[in-house]
């Protein structure tokens, strides 16, 4: 198989169990485990599609992952009671599908466009959307409202791909060095608490309060 198109499946099938994990929590219906997976697993490489023009999305051309979806959303709703703490293994599960999917985002952008900075940024998208539409369905706290690093982990994880890409590196190596990358700067943000500095100044003010 492809490397690249591994790492797509990789990443669609762990991003569809951090929502079928969330409607665990939530206490839903088989029916809520099938479509908090899906929209999980799919959402943030439909939104890169769109981004480059390219359609039908890649679900549409190949419904398999559709099928990933829901059969990791029907183990998990059989399976997500045995797990001690769903909310752990949600943060973990989406380090690693954020970690595959900046890959594959980066590499699908790199391969449309030619583009670096375009790679980057469709990286960055494919890795984040999903988990950001899975917690505003499932009324979690956003990830990108937690203190510690997750956005400069796709970051990192699609820059030093297409980095290495564009030098010339093969299409495996780079991408498993570059999976690496992120996935320890993610993983480390969520063991060691890694942060940037909050802005700190005034808070602001409420619209009431302005002149």
């Amino acid at each position: 198989m492809n490397p690249i198109l591994a790492f797509d499946y990789a990443g669609v099938a762990v991003f569809a169990a951090t929502g079928a994990l969330a409607a665990s929590r939530k206490q839903l219906d088989i029916i809520g485990f099938l479509f908090l997976a899906s929209v999980t697993g799919i959402g943030g490489g439909t939104f890169r599609d769109l981004i480059l023009g390219a359609t039908p999305v890649f679900w549409v051309n190949d419904p398999g992952y559709i099928m990933v979806c829901a059969g990791v959303a029907v183990l998990v709703y059989f399976t997500a009671h045995l797990i001690e703490s769903r909310w752990k293994l949600l943060l973990w599960l989406d380090a690693v599908g954020l970690a595959a999917y900046c890959v594959l985002g980066a590499a699908k952008g790199l391969a449309a466009t030619g583009s670096a900075t375009v790679a980057i940024v469709t990286g960055i998208l494919t890795a984040t959307f999903g988990g950001i539409l899975r917690d505003l369905l499932a009324g979690e706290p956003s990830v990108l409202l937690r203190p510690e690093i997750y956005v400069t982990a796709a970051l990192t994880g699609a820059a030093v791909f297409t980095g290495l890409s564009v030098a010339g590196m093969p299409d495996l190596a780079a991408a498993l060095i570059a999976f690496a990358a992120a996935f320890i700067v993610r993983g480390g943000a969520l063991k060691y608490g890694w942060t940037f500095p909050p802005y700190r100044s005034r808070p602001g003010r409420r619209p009431e309060d302005i002149p």
